[in-house]
């Protein structure tokens, strides 16, 4: 195997691993039978079973990411910024769907390791400013607050859908929610 290969097949084998169980509960051993490689090629590869970690939580956020980009390129250019925000916000829940222990673990209190926070926040840093230049909204405290504080609000709303079973009759009823506590803190979608 080339390196990217092996490096792909590992990430692979730990997505499996850290799917099956909480970060904590993921032993290096396990780890390495998961990844079909040794202990020592882990460490080679990731530096740590954290490094490991955080490039799992990071591969998954570049797969939403460019996901949520395919789906609103697909809607062309003429479409509006709120149909815009509603077509990721679609890609967004169909990722939780198909991952609510994993997307959920963080924000009910799952240790992670620092290397994998810190890949969270940058993340999360990427969404205020590329939702920020969707809605081409300037630096006013309004639409910093507005935007920051609707990741807030879907964190909440979406980790409550988690807790309900992810149920496919609320699903457009949590977008509307969301599209409607963003266009209420912003005051306006034609900011």
């Amino acid at each position: 195997m080339s390196t990217q290969e092996r490096r792909k097949a590992m990430l692979a084998g730990a997505s499996r691993a850290f799917a099956a169980a909480p970060y904590s509960e993921v032993t290096t051993a396990g780890l390495a039978e998961c990844c079909e490689a040794s202990e020592g090629l882990i460490f080679h590869y990731f530096g740590s079973k954290a490094g490991l970690y955080a490039a799992v939580v990071g591969e998954a956020i570049d797969r939403l990411g460019r996901a949520q980009t395919e789906a609103v390129e697909l809607l062309g250019p003429s479409v509006s910024v709120r149909d815009k925000v509603r077509a990721g916000l679609e890609v967004y829940l169909e990722h939780i769907r198909t991952h609510p222990e994993a997307w959920a673990a963080p924000l009910l209190g799952g240790r992670e390791p620092p290397e994998a926070i810190e890949v969270r926040a940058r993340a999360r840093e990427s969404y205020v400013e590329a939702l920020s230049q969707t809605l081409g909204v300037s630096g006013w405290k309004r639409h910093v607050y507005a935007v920051s504080g609707y990741f807030g609000f879907l964190d909440g709303a979406c980790l409550a859908w988690v807790r309900d079973g992810c149920p496919e009759a609320d699903r457009y009823a949590l977008i509307d929610a969301a599209l409607g506590a963003l266009e209420g803190a912003l005051g306006d979608w034609r900011v």
